[in-house]
């Protein structure tokens, strides 16, 4: 099983392009796509679905083009989109159903499946109440169980927790590494913490180009010795954000306690073990100093 994604650039109206020479191989596991809005994620993301077509390069399916041959993919692929929408008079058996029936699935099978799959996202209770009235988190659990109907291959979920609360987020990245074993898993966000909690593999996109491709402690390696707290007064922390990149504060009795990313510290700051959205601002600040550059 092998996903990949060669020289892929696409270009909007106008001459915007939203991706760049994009190139990527995966096999199965969780791979967290990780960019800030605007990135490209959704693109790529559109583009994998076979939703959207490349304007340059190609994406291979376990040897198949997916442009000239899409359908190799499609009945293999389960796709939770941004903006997930639901039949709000329709209850979740009823909905399911019907996407089961589009996505040509027989119906004493699909009968079965739906059952499996609502126990799954832990909805059975609820299974007959219209999706007018689910939580947002409620819904989108319908979504994943909807993408996970034919027993996807590939699966695609792209901002999965966006707007949901702790608890639902935690049950959701809880989820999908209960799915990704023999499948590809892709996780599209800009939420560094459910990477963290989720993927095998990481890539960080920005401005349309691959900025980096590595497993979360190759991540953190890179940013080793990088990482400084410093700890100063409130009223200094406006200047001090425009003299260094600073990743995460804390207020404490003795002042603000910044976390500031470089490759020396301020002074009387001392070095901390970094974490993931330390790499990941690091990464993003190094590239988009090349490109300034």
């Amino acid at each position: 099983m092998q996903l990949s994604i060669e020289n892929v650039s696409k270009r909007y109206g106008g001459g915007n392009w939203a991706l760049r020479n994009f190139t990527l191989q995966l096999g199965p596991g969780v791979l967290g796509l990780l960019g800030p809005n605007g990135a490209g994620k959704t693109t790529l993301m559109s583009i994998l679905s076979t939703i959207t077509r490349a304007t340059e390069g190609r994406v291979v399916w376990n040897g198949a083009d997916l442009a000239a041959n899409p359908d190799s993919l499609r009945s293999t692929l389960g796709y939770l989109p941004q903006d997930f929408g639901v039949y709000p008079n329709l209850n979740a058996v009823e909905f399911l159903e019907y996407l089961a029936a589009v996505k040509g699935l027989d119906a004493p099978s699909s009968k079965t499946r739906i059952d499996e799959l609502l126990n799954l996202v832990n909805l059975t209770d609820v299974r007959k109440r219209p999706l007018g009235g689910y939580s947002g988190g409620m819904k989108q659990r319908v979504g994943i169980a909807q993408a996970l109907l034919n027993d996807p291959q590939l699966l695609i979920v792209d901002e999965p927790t966006a707007g949901l609360d702790p608890e639902e987020r935690v049950r959701f990245r809880n989820l999908l590494s209960e799915l990704s074993g023999e499948r590809i898993v892709i996780l599209s966000t800009h939420i560094v913490s459910d990477v963290e909690a989720t993927a095998t593999d990481i890539a960080l996109i920005s401005q349309g180009t691959l900025v980096a491709h590595a497993s979360p402690e190759e991540l953190l390696r890179k940013v080793e010795g990088r990482v400084w707290e410093w700890v100063l007064p409130s009223a200094d922390l406006n200047a001090a954000r425009q003299r260094h990149l600073i990743s995460n504060t804390a207020r404490r009795s003795d002042g603000v306690h910044a976390r500031v990313l470089g490759d020396a510290p301020p002074n009387g700051a001392q070095p901390v073990t970094p974490n993931l959205e330390d790499a990941y601002l690091y990464c993003l600040s190094q590239h988009r100093a090349g490109v300034a550059a």
